[in-house]
């Protein structure tokens, strides 16, 4: 199940639907459960907080996963900045929705136990998210 949350401020442009629809169907093809996901939209400043109190990294991102997975089952909470986000949209010259799309898929591959610490891990990762967002959007990288 996917939950959407507001760290303090509601952002009216998130695609609710589209997000609870397609991130079930990344763990689902990755041959996992699905457990419980909360995607939690912050600011810039909010997940800084986060970062700095749970992690202690002093520096701005546009997501923190948190796993709680259980043999099978995928669950955990994705801190998303929307404003990393917005700001990476026009950066990469994509749309907000490709975009949020891209981080919430990166979370939920964490969860999945893909890693971005060396350059094929980051390769994977990457290749991961393009291929759930062609399935999505039909978008070519």
């Amino acid at each position: 199940m996917i939950c959407l949350e507001y760290y303090s401020t509601p952002f009216p442009d998130i695609p609710s639907q589209s997000l609870i629809e397609s991130t079930p169907l990344i763990v689902l093809e990755e041959g996992r459960t699905i457990g419980e996901i909360t995607l939690i939209f912050c600011s810039d400043e909010e997940l800084l907080l986060v970062n700095q109190q749970h992690l202690n990294h002093d520096y701005y991102t546009d997501i923190i996963t948190f796993d709680y997975c259980s043999e099978n089952v995928v669950s955990g909470d994705l801190f998303l900045s929307m404003d990393r986000i917005k700001e990476n949209a026009i950066k990469f010259n994509v749309s907000f929705n490709e975009e949020l799309h891209r981080v919430v898929f990166h979370g939920v591959l964490h969860l999945l136990g893909y890693n971005d610490k060396t350059t094929i891990e980051i390769k994977e990762i990457r290749d991961r998210e393009n291929y759930y967002l062609n399935k999505l959007f039909h978008v070519k990288h």
